[in-house]
């Protein structure tokens, strides 16, 4: 039965373990999925939570700032918001949160080189960002797998 969702939109169930145990494409898409559910949620969380740092905002360009409404502390809130909403993408979608979670790291990235002075954030979120886009082509693969 075909649904009537595009495909980056379907619901990926998760692998049995039986398939997780003998398929290292499976288990590489696990690992994946997890970390991009996971880290989005717990970072979202975070910038209203305050744990990680005192103050998100130092992390916001002013040229950003400028665009959104609010003041910066706002916009990080909107930030956490965007954030727990990419994770829950993956949980769901992972083809099209996978595309979606390395979207939003691109726009970290470009934030982060004008802030200026977390250079070596935006390379840690490049290498997360190359992680979001293979999680993204094994939804493909695991999409095509349940077929």
């Amino acid at each position: 039965m075909s649904s009537p969702l595009p495909a980056p939109l379907r619901p990926i169930p998760f692998s049995p373990v039986a398939k997780l145990s003998a398929d290292p494409v499976a288990q590489a898409f696990l690992l994946l999925r997890i970390a991009f559910i996971v880290a989005p949620i717990l970072f979202g969380i975070d910038k209203f939570a305050g744990v990680l740092t005192d103050d998100w905002t130092k992390y916001l360009a002013t040229q950003f700032n400028d665009i959104i409404p609010g003041n910066a502390q706002d916009a990080m809130h909107l930030v956490g918001v965007v954030e727990i909403v990419a994770g829950l993408v993956v949980l769901v979608a992972p083809r099209f949160g996978g595309l979606l979670v390395a979207g939003w790291l691109g726009g970290i990235i470009i934030n982060l080189l004008l802030v200026g002075g977390y250079g070596d954030i935006a390379l840690r979120d490049f290498g997360l960002l190359l992680g979001a886009l293979t999680l993204s082509r094994l939804a493909s693969v695991e999409q095509v797998a349940r077929r």
